[in-house]
């Protein structure tokens, strides 16, 4: 084994440990929730791209590598885990990485995962305002147990939470 690899080996084990000590001092939220150890707030959290361009790395430095590159301001995006400035993101997909947190935003935004009838009240007999394609992203509103308004092209309307990505199965909102 070369010094380089040796070096490397040893940096993987201390990002292993460090990740390990963060996940067993996070605190929790009193409802069985935990909390960033960096910020308090609940983990896991949905988030926004706040940037036109992320690089997702292996881990939390700028010496890691980059895997791949958001280019998709306002994606929906959901932090996993934090370390110093940085936090593990993962996409709709489960794909992920590490990412500065400068790039992100708490600015709630959705993914419509396929197309759907965005209504004026939050029930099924409701009169359409707009139908969202597959792919669009949308700002979050307002949640009850089932729905969830969501604006998007000049357009709001109620949509089931099944139809969106971006948003807690319970996740209430006013």
């Amino acid at each position: 084994m070369t010094i380089r690899a040796c070096g490397r080996a040893v940096l993987r084990a201390a990002l292993i440990l460090c990740l390990a000590a963060q996940a067993a001092l996070a605190a929790d939220t009193g409802e069985g929730k935990p909390v960033g150890p960096v910020t308090g707030l609940p983990i896991p959290r949905f988030v926004s791209m706040k940037a036109t361009e992320a690089n997702v790395r292996r881990g939390p430095s700028l010496t890691h590598r980059i895997d791949w590159v958001y280019r998709r301001k306002d994606l929906p995006l959901q932090i996993t885990a934090e370390y110093g400035h940085w936090r593990r993101i993962q996409d709709r997909d489960g794909a992920g990485g590490w990412v500065h947190y400068s790039l992100l935003s708490g600015v709630r935004t959705v993914l419509f995962e396929e197309e759907a009838t965005m209504r004026m009240k939050p029930v099924d007999t409701a009169p359409a305002n707009a139908l969202a394609q597959s792919g669009v992203v949308g700002r979050l509103g307002a949640c009850e147990p089932r729905w969830c308004y969501v604006r998007t092209g000049g357009y709001g309307g109620w949509v089931h939470k099944s139809e969106i990505w971006g948003v807690g199965a319970d996740e209430l909102r006013e």
